[in-house]
């Protein structure tokens, strides 16, 4: 058997503010923006560049419940782990860009990184696994 997690919602609060943060700030790329007019809503996904992992549903806030969540998903923590093969190329670049670190790089046992906010608040780790990591193995195969 095969199975994969193929998408994370993250509560957005607009659509195109979201997608303008992922793909002009971050670098995402833009995999699928359609209207689902049943629903009155986008069905909006996004992905690191040239990754084959999971992607990101960028999903509008559609009940007043679900505001709440818009930038804190994980209740404080670090919600998302963005891993990198040049950590200093992708930080520096995003500092340049505006991107907000909350916490600057450190090297860890498990390799570098540094935290920082998307638009709403979200934290996510900016990191570079070391090669002999368990995770760095399963993704460089």
């Amino acid at each position: 058997m095969k199975q994969s997690i193929v998408h994370i919602a993250l509560v957005v609060k607009d659509y195109d503010e979201a997608i303008d943060f992922y793909v002009n700030k971050l670098k995402f790329e833009l995999i699928e923006d359609t209207y689902q007019p049943e629903q009155d809503k986008r069905w909006v996904v996004v992905s690191p560049p040239n990754s084959n992992g999971v992607t990101l549903l960028l999903a509008r806030a559609s009940k007043p419940e679900q505001l709440d969540f818009i930038g804190n998903q994980t209740g404080g923590r670090v919600f998302l782990f963005l891993n990198t093969d040049d950590f200093w190329r992708d930080y520096n670049r995003m500092v340049a860009d505006g991107i907000h670190f909350v916490r600057e790089p450190k090297e860890q046992g498990y390799g570098t990184v540094a935290v920082f906010e998307d638009l709403y608040g979200n934290l996510w780790d900016l990191l570079q696994l070391n090669p002999d990591h368990p995770i760095a193995r399963r993704i460089a195969r």
